[in-house]
């Protein structure tokens, strides 16, 4: 096997996990029964030991992927000499299955739509990363493979062989003609009894599940997100609530791990974890599309956090999303790494890094959702108080702040702002609800971080905020500062850190890297997809309308072929880099859109 593209691969899921269907129809990587867990089929992360699940004609093809319109269901077309087939894969999502226990089974509809075409399956599952022994056996109907007190089984409309030897698996051929169908599933862990009949009618269900839950706006009039990137957004919508667990509302940064933000390099890390900074941006984007439920959601999920730990402990800047705490940090030698990229990890040791803005984070996230009506309870109160009483006294420290650097921790300006942003709404909250609070000796506070930021946090000749305080490193969290309100989008200072942005971390066609300068690892990264779209922002609601659909049309000039984003792209190549699909940049395509159109209505 080669490398498939990054941006070659689609996401389908249950709201619990993600497989990566590759545009030559093979799942190369899949977790079980959650995003989190170990894997099962992780070719994606080592093309020869992984493992992956492969349905594809038998000879020479062309192929191209699509979803189902307004669905998480996939469908890869082959073209070959002799006729095109169509597999639609799925998982199961049916009405009122997201409030209870999702069906743990991968579904593969293979069809000749024109001619006649002979397909190939291999079915090769590698438990636990690969780490343990796997069997694989036919049965009367299927095949079942073992590992590590795990088993899957798949049946299927074909008769399946298994090879013997150090490395076990299964193959099937078939040759369909016009309007055949062969049906084949893959559970997890279960071995009910399957009919093709039941398969077409969960395809049903699970489309108009997701068709229903995308949000409604009939011919767009009115709709917040009408125009030209119209269906960037409802993609963008549909991968955000794949990410999202339904039994804890964690949002998962992105279903994979360790894909490289250099190819070759060691930037990889481990995204299947909940980032509490990635809430205050979901609620609102949510809320925009009128998820409310989801919305809410969210809101819980952060009181939550607050409730769970003293609040020395809440800077956890992620959790799992089963609310782990632990997140050890362990390097898997045998694996070879996309496309050579090691280490591969699984865990995060940033998950134990102290990064200030995190309380900020959800401070403004609870107060942006009582803005969309959720209500803070006196006992929620307490906990916050606590929480924002604890940033008042360590504000000054340094840390290592959002973008997670391993070198030395630092005092960061975009910490030392959301530090502001903790006690700016933290006062807002306790006002507005009539909460008892220190109010006057709050305000002090925010007002001494306002005045440090500002006489520390600027440069003058760089004429721009710093990534830190004394520091001569252009840093696109800047843009930022407007967008909490520590200043106004017209004040000098922050456009001309907009505009020095622009000149340092910019490239021509509106590609934005994180900073400038030593991160304490070695090598380089691509563009960070989300500080396009802040940028974006940032220009909308500066009245630089214009600038800003001008970088916004760049961007999604790399967007992929199914409509989604990694978390970086490389400039000079057009390749996405680092984990896929990514909340964060599709985040930040939904709430770049609602701020581009806003711009314009005015």
């Amino acid at each position: 096997m080669e490398f498939t593209p990054i941006e070659g691969y689609g996401v389908i899921g249950n709201l619990e996990t993600c497989p990566l269907v590759s545009e030559e129809g093979s799942i190369d990587w899949c977790c079980f029964p959650h995003i989190e867990s170990s894997s099962v089929f992780a070719a994606l992360l080592d093309d020869d030991g992984g493992g992956h699940f492969s349905i594809q004609p038998a000879g020479e093809y062309t192929s191209e992927q699509s979803y189902v319109t307004r669905t998480n269901v996939l469908r890869t077309t082959f073209e070959t000499d002799s006729g095109t087939m169509v597999v639609t894969d799925f998982m199961p999502v049916v009405d009122g299955m997201e409030l209870g226990h999702t069906v743990s089974a991968i579904y593969r509809k293979v069809t000749c739509v024109e001619g006649s075409v002979e397909f190939e399956l291999e079915f090769d599952p590698r438990f636990d990363y690969d780490r343990v022994g796997t069997t694989v056996e036919t049965t009367s109907e299927g095949v079942l493979g073992r590992g590590n007190g795990e088993q899957c089984y798949l049946w299927g409309e074909a008769s399946f062989e298994t090879t013997e030897g150090t490395i076990e698996y299964a193959t099937a051929s078939d040759t369909l003609d016009t309007d055949e169908t062969d049906w084949f599933v893959l559970q997890y862990n279960d071995r009910e009894p399957i009919d093709a009949a039941d398969c077409a009618g969960l395809l049903r269900e699970t489309i108009d599940f997701w068709q229903e839950w995308t949000h409604q706006c009939l011919d767009e009039s009115g709709c917040a997100f009408a125009g030209p990137y119209h269906d960037y957004v409802v993609r963008s919508e549909l991968v955000l609530r794949l990410l999202m667990n339904p039994q804890t509302h964690a949002i998962a940064a992105a279903p994979t791990t360790s894909l490289p933000e250099e190819i070759g390099g060691i930037r990889n890390w481990d995204y299947r974890y909940a980032w509490i900074r990635d809430v205050s941006y979901t609620i609102q984007a949510l809320h925009e599309l009128g998820h409310e439920r989801e919305a809410r959601n969210g809101f819980d999920w952060s009181l939550t956090m607050c409730h769970k730990d003293d609040p020395g402990e809440i800077g956890h800047p992620l959790y799992g999303l089963h609310y782990e705490p632990e997140m050890v940090e362990v390097e898997l030698d045998h694996l070879s790494g996309y496309r050579g990229s090691q280490p591969v990890r699984v865990g995060n040791a940033a998950g134990d890094q102290e990064q200030l803005d995190t309380y900020g984070e959800l401070v403004t996230a609870i107060y942006t959702a009582t803005d969309y009506g959720a209500e803070i309870f006196e006992g929620d109160w307490e906990v916050l108080k606590e929480m924002i009483e604890y940033v008042s006294g360590v504000w000054e420290q340094k840390d290592n702040g959002i973008w997670e650097v391993r070198s030395e921790p630092s005092h960061i300006v975009h910490s030392k702002v959301l530090c502001w942003a903790a006690l700016d709404r933290g006062i807002e909250i306790a006002e507005e609800g009539g909460f008892d609070a220190p109010l006057e000796r709050w305000r002090g506070d925010r007002e001494t971080i306002r005045e440090v930021v500002l006489e520390e946090g600027y440069d003058d000749d760089l004429d721009c905020f710093t990534q830190t305080f004394a520091g001569e490193t252009v840093d696109a969290a800047a843009l930022r500062l407007g967008s909490v309100g520590f200043l106004p989008f017209d004040d000098d200072r922050l456009q001309a850190t907009i505009d020095a942005v622009m000149e340092h971390l910019m490239t021509d066609d509106g590609l934005v890297y994180r900073y400038e300068g030593d991160d304490g690892l070695p090598g380089e990264e691509g563009a960070f997809v989300l500080c396009s779209f802040w940028l974006v922002e940032c220009l909308a609601r500066s009245d630089r309308v214009e600038e800003a659909r001008e970088v916004f049309e760049g961007v999604m000039e790399y967007i992929s072929p199914l409509g989604l984003f990694a978390e970086e792209v490389d400039p000079e190549t057009g390749e996405h880099l680092g984990n896929f699909p990514q909340a964060f940049s599709h985040i930040g395509l939904v709430n770049a859109v609602l701020y581009l159109n806003e711009a314009t209505a005015d």
